[in-house]
C-alpha cells in the first residue's frame, strides 16, 4: 500500500486558470467538461490538482514518466471523486486499486490518494 497527500492553494490556482493553455496543459478534456460544470471551477481545480499531485507521490516517482492530463480526477453520479488513468500512466498503473480523497476550505484545497 502507497500513500499521497497533497495541499494546493485556491488563489494560486484560480490566477493560473487565467493564463493560456493552463486548462489544456494539466486537464483531460473529461476534467474540463467537468471544471466547467462546477460552481466553483477554481475551488474544484485546486482540489484536482491536489490529487493528481498525491497520486505522484504515492507511485513513487514524482511527475516522472507521465503527464498530470494522464492522471483525470472526475466524479461519479453521487458527486464522489475517483481517478480515471489514461496514456502513460495508464500504461504503468493502470492495474492498481485507487482511493482518493478531496477536502478544501476558502483558501486550500487538499487531496489525499492511497494505492492499493
Amino acid at each position: 500500500m502507497r500513500i499521497g497527500i497533497d495541499l494546493v492553494e485556491i488563489p494560486r490556482i484560480r490566477k493560473s486558470l487565467e493564463l493560456k493553455g493552463f486548462l489544456e496543459r494539466v486537464f483531460s478534456p473529461e476534467e474540463r467538461l467537468m471544471l466547467k460544470k462546477r460552481k466553483d471551477m477554481a475551488q474544484s481545480a485546486a482540489a484536482c490538482f491536489a490529487a493528481k499531485e498525491a497520486f505522484s507521490k504515492a507511485v513513487g516517482t514524482g511527475l516522472v514518466g507521465f503527464s498530470l492530463r494522464d492522471v483525470s480526477v472526475l466524479r461519479d453520479g453521487l458527486g464522489a471523486p475517483y481517478i480515471k488513468l489514461s496514456g502513460r500512466a495508464g500504461e504503468l498503473y493502470g492495474g492498481e486499486k485507487i482511493f482518493v480523497s478531496l477536502t478544501h476550505t476558502k483558501d486550500t484545497a487538499a487531496a489525499v490518494v492511497i494505492i492499493e
